[in-house]
């Protein structure tokens, strides 16, 4: 989702930079600002006890992100990280929720956006409730494939690490390469040079 930047500059909104590896909000931590990736690439995850991250997704320009708290005001329901040196806009809470008043066109994006990251949620922890490491990969590629995320619209390159992979999946990294050499050889990815393409 994305509103266009004029009008969140026109209604207040500020640019901010982020560097790669730096937290832009905390998981548990009050929202006070409505979110859009303008360039870079943002982890929206959470940390375990032992530190073990869970990447919910991972964020790419034009798109919104850490958006719950601004309508049910309860804290962050994950951390934010900068993947890449960023840069975001934001636009404080309560002037945002008055512009998505008056914009019914935004409001109906936004309940759309909702509906399609809880169905996302119900689609991972269906795959993720089989314990098949290569239906659980093949799944949420499809997934991102189908939503046009974290791949090269020019040539289906995968944008994604196999760490990241394992962090989406709950896989070891070791699970995810294994799987993902298997598939290859099943003709179901192909992988070229170390790069992955569907």
């Amino acid at each position: 989702m994305m509103i266009d930047i004029d009008l969140l500059l026109a209604w207040g909104a500020t640019f901010k930079k982020v560097v790669k590896g730096n937290v832009i909000f905390n998981e548990g931590t009050t929202c006070s600002f409505y979110y859009q990736l303008v360039s870079g690439r943002v982890s929206w995850l959470n940390i375990n006890e032992q530190g073990k991250a869970f990447i919910q997704t991972i964020i790419e320009p034009g798109e919104c992100f850490g958006e719950m708290p601004l309508f049910d005001d309860e804290p962050f329901a994950a951390t934010a990280m900068a993947e890449e040196d960023t840069v975001l806009i934001r636009l404080h809470k309560s002037t945002f929720m008055q512009l998505v008043k008056e914009n019914q066109d935004i409001h109906f994006k936004f309940s759309k956006l909702l509906a399609q990251r809880i169905r996302y949620k119900f689609m991972l922890l269906k795959v993720l409730a089989c314990h098949d490491p290569e239906n659980m990969i093949g799944t949420l590629l499809t997934y991102l494939k189908k939503e046009k995320r974290n791949f090269c619209t020019d040539c289906s390159q995968l944008k994604l690490t196999r760490q990241q992979i394992a962090d989406m999946t709950g896989l070891r990294v070791e699970t995810v390469i294994r799987s993902m050499r298997m598939m290859h050889e099943k003709g179901l990815l192909l992988i070229d040079k170390g790069k992955v393409y569907c």
